[in-house]
């Protein structure tokens, strides 16, 4: 596959992930401002409960489909692409349905054995979602692995439009209805309104992938008819290979909201063991959870984009005994990771509590507090960026099982690290981060080390880490210096942050032209790529 081709795909997916995370942001912003840092602890367990188990259900199976089906379209087997996707909607449907009863019966249970009981109902608003999700990520996959991202990008702007309108609407009308007033606070009848968007997206998702799939369903059945290859796998073989592809990725998956969960437990109870009160506990650990996790989670939708284009590639590229393209898909996803990821990570950590203050104006006590944490996962953000992209990599070539140890021993360390420094009085919820932080490091060390020996790639230095680094880390100094003078100047924390993150991107984009980071004759290779080179040889940039 082309460099432009993962650069493309990768686009169009991180366009529709921003579209999502700034909508996203509409929903968390008055959802946390309406119900504060105590009642998103109850949204908080809830929707990580719901994320463990929706990962269960979607985490491998659309990612074994999408390597599937890109392996099989490589050699033109369109026919048994076609059964492989349909085999895993079956699967995926069977396991929706497995998770919504596990909420059913078990969310008072789960909510009381957390330590939190008012999430209950927030646990229970997640049932329907369990079993529409599935369905729609099954039909994300099969497209994926046709290196078509456009389905995927197109439902996940609906489905989070009808999360947030739909989410929000319930949310406020739950805080001061009667409904569940016996039983429940305010707080935590929000939290349940706006765990019921997940629902209201999961159906305005799956419509939206169903009027697609019919509208290309004359050209699939056309290559269908057209495919005069002789293979037919059994349906048994299939649903092997999907199974053994699918497990470590989900067992790995699940491990990052399962340590959410393990913090829920560990670090509230950590907290009030060495001093602080049930209140205050929840409001530190709301702190990391409603307010410094979702922004770091921001830039990470760039991220995820490149894994869902690498995986098919990197499949397809290893299908077709490809070497060089293999090499060049993998050095270029590693690449992109670090010029898109290291500006974010030092600008996140430049303008923490700026940022914070920007989108929690109500809740400006506890933004100031959780600038430290933000700070903290800033950085870590650096090693979850290679972490997810390698991941990506391994899943593509077939080691899957790879990236699932070398997470499971970063998390490990971080339960350590996290219950001794949360125990020290002055670090408390900091503690939790500089673990996180340490789990992203080990798990990233040892995946690059993994890909290196299954592919025996070389990645240059400095080209990949050395140039954009020294590139972010200027960009971090000057936005920094400028927001005090802004700060100084206008007196508004709003416009000021606003105009700091603008002038970054401004600053980071003529470095890496300056410093040839990107090269003239890459940006000639890309879509829109002509247009900037452009207005960069007008500016002599060059």
């Amino acid at each position: 596959m082309s460099k432009k081709s993962l650069v493309t795909s990768a686009a169009v997916l991180g366009a529709a992930g921003i579209i999502v995370k700034i909508l996203g942001a509409f929903f968390r912003i008055p959802l946390t401002n309406w119900i504060g840092a105590e009642g998103m602890a109850n949204y908080a367990p809830a929707y990580a409960v719901y994320s463990i188990l929706l990962v269960i259900s979607t985490a491998g199976l659309p990612v074994a489909t999408s390597k599937m089906v890109a392996e099989r379209c490589a050699v033109g087997q369109f026919r048994e692409a076609n059964r492989v996707f349909k085999k895993s909607l079956a699967l995926m449907t069977a396991l929706g349905v497995f998770g919504a009863l596990v909420v059913v019966i078990g969310a008072v249970p789960i909510a009381n054995g957390v330590k939190v009981p008012g999430a209950a109902l927030a646990l229970l608003a997640t049932a329907p979602a369990l079993v529409l999700v599935p369905i729609m990520s099954a039909y994300r996959g099969y497209f994926q692995g046709q290196q078509n991202m456009n389905p995927t990008a197109i439902s996940q702007v609906v489905e989070q439009v009808f999360r947030v309108g739909v989410g929000l609407s319930l949310a406020y009308y739950m805080i001061g209805a009667p409904l569940f007033a016996e039983t429940f606070d305010s707080g935590a009848r929000g939290a349940a309104g706006g765990t019921f968007g997940a629902t209201a997206g999961a159906i305005g998702g799956l419509i939206t992938m169903l009027i697609i799939f019919s509208r290309k369903k004359k050209d699939i059945y056309d290559k269908i008819a057209h495919d005069e290859t002789t293979e037919y796998e059994a349906t048994k073989s299939i649903l092997k290979k999907i199974v053994i592809l699918a497990v470590p990725i989900t067992i790995g998956a699940s491990l990052l909201p399962l340590m959410n969960t393990i913090d829920a437990a560990v670090v509230n109870r950590r907290l009030m063991a060495t001093g602080w009160d049930m209140d205050m506990a929840h409001d530190l650990y709301g702190q990391i959870t409603s307010m410094a996790d979702p922004i770091v989670g921001f830039p990470q939708v760039l991220m995820q984009a490149i894994i869902v284009s690498i995986v098919p590639m990197v499949a397809a590229a290893k299908r077709l005994a490809d070497t060089k393209d293999l090499h060049g898909t993998i050095n270029l996803g590693i690449r992109m990771t670090t010029i898109i990821g290291l500006p974010c990570a030092f600008g996140l950590f430049a303008l923490a509590q700026p940022a914070l203050l920007l989108l929690y104006p109500m809740q400006k006590e506890s933004a100031i507090n959780a600038t430290p944490c933000l700070q903290v996962l800033a950085l870590g953000f650096i090693f979850l960026a290679l972490t997810t992209t390698l991941t990506g990599v391994l899943q593509g070539l077939g080691k899957q099982m790879w990236p699932v140890i070398n997470l499971a021993i970063g998390i490990a360390v971080k339960v350590i690290i996290t219950w001794i420094l949360v125990g020290v009085h002055a670090l408390n919820i900091v503690g939790a981060a500089i673990g996180t932080l340490c789990a992203y490091l080990i798990a990233s060390s040892l995946d690059y080390r993994c890909v290196k020996k299954f592919t025996g790639v070389t990645v240059p230095v400095r080209q990949t880490v050395t140039k954009p680094l020294i590139c972010a880390v200027v960009m971090g100094i000057i936005v920094k210096i400028l927001y005090i003078v802004l700060m100084a100047v206008l007196g508004h924390n709003s416009v000021a942050t606003l105009l700091a993150i603008l002038a970054g991107a401004c600053i980071y984009g003529v470095l890496v032209i300056k410093t040839h980071t990107i090269r003239r004759e890459e940006l000639l290779g890309l879509s829109m790529g002509r247009k900037i080179v452009k207005v960069c040889d007008k500016l002599r940039l060059w």
